[in-house]
């Protein structure tokens, strides 16, 4: 058995992880999962594409034995950079093929295909229409016009080649992997259920490859996910609660996370999650006693930090957050919003 170093952990039944770092980011780093099957190695994930994340990712696999033109495959729990990053170089030095749900090969397709340009227009407008301030959108609006938009994580994110089908066995020889649709996060993220006997017999239901969806201390950020040109209104929120529940009702004996560490219990911190979200719903549902925006909404949630300390671009993730928590109170029929308001705003019902 190989012994673990720092960046690598021996899960056993020929299963790794690798700590693959993310530059400059408070996660630290991707664990990057290695899969022994009949046909070659395959990873789930590849971690973020940047020189050392890339030197890690194969330093780690030669401490297993496995130079990376050996890697068979690649599966992707879903599109985000520090998931997909490493896809196009893995594939490009091996021949692998790679697999994606298909909603997220589409916002792939979509990125790669789109002018930035029409990015920042559509951050834009949609910044304006949750109400956040002139001072906030005018540095997109720079942007758009200096031409600096070549600089984007995922503009050429690698376009998959294969299809992971919900529900469905994967094609790995010698393994039972069965992937487990579980939007909430991106539309189409998946976790990897391992069905085979853990190899230390921990009681539960196999092993599952949980990417961002179920993580041990974190809980994942639930935005909106839409096209620019989209007109669905969407519930990722909803979907995400659902997800979880699935997952809770699996009960695998052990979880193995793109983030943090492994860890057992999954209905417990399923649970805990639920519950999370549900306080949440509750406290801003109270704050809503008062008509606000989503920029205004997201000013009084409470974050990991004060609003005022919060970086920019966080601020336009806190309020997508707001908007998805906003779109699950109206579903409910919690909130609505008030009519004739420009911006929209929203009060409790």
């Amino acid at each position: 058995m190989p012994q673990d170093t720092s960046q690598v952990t021996d899960h056993g039944g020929g299963v790794w992880g690798i700590k693959v770092p993310i530059p400059d980011n408070p996660l630290g780093h991707t664990l990057v999962h290695v899969l022994d099957t009949d046909r070659g190695p395959v990873l789930v994930d590849t971690g973020w594409d940047d020189p050392e994340s890339w030197d890690t990712l194969v330093a780690g696999l030669a401490t297993l034995g496995i130079a990376i033109a050996d890697v068979h495959g690649v599966v992707i729990t879903h599109h985000h950079p520090d998931h997909h990053g490493l896809s196009g170089r893995v594939r490009e030095a091996s021949g692998a093929w790679i697999a994606m749900h298909a909603a997220d090969t589409e916002v792939v397709v979509r990125t790669r295909s789109s002018e930035p340009g029409v990015w920042f227009d559509y951050m834009s407008a949609k910044l304006a229409a949750a109400g956040a301030p002139e001072e906030h959108i005018a540095p997109l609006r720079a942007a758009r016009a200096s031409g600096r938009m070549r600089t984007l994580p995922g503009l050429r994110a690698a376009v998959p080649d294969r299809e992971i089908v919900p529900a469905e066995l994967l094609p790995l020889a010698g393994r039972r992997l069965r992937a487990i649709w579980t939007p909430g996060h991106t539309p189409g993220h998946v976790c990897l259920h391992l069905e085979e006997e853990h190899p230390a017999n921990l009681p539960g239901n196999g092993r599952l490859f949980s990417g961002d969806h179920l993580l041990p201390g974190i809980s994942p950020h639930i935005g909106l996910y839409e096209a620019p040109e989209d007109t669905r209104v969407t519930d990722p929120l909803g979907d995400y609660l659902d997800s979880l529940e699935r997952i809770g009702r699996l009960a695998p004996a052990e979880v193995l996370p793109a983030h943090q560490h492994a860890f057992t219990d999954a209905p417990a911190r399923v649970r805990e999650l639920l519950d999370h979200h549900e306080e949440r719903l509750a406290g801003l549902w109270a704050l809503l006693a008062e008509p606000l925006t989503p920029w205004g909404l997201a000013e009084r949630m409470e974050w990991n930090r004060p609003w005022e300390q919060i970086p920019y671009g966080s601020r336009n993730i806190a309020v997508s957050e707001a908007e998805a928590h906003l779109r699950r109170l109206v579903k409910q029929g919690r909130a609505e919003a008030v009519p004739g308001t420009d911006p929209v705003t929203y009060r409790a019902v």
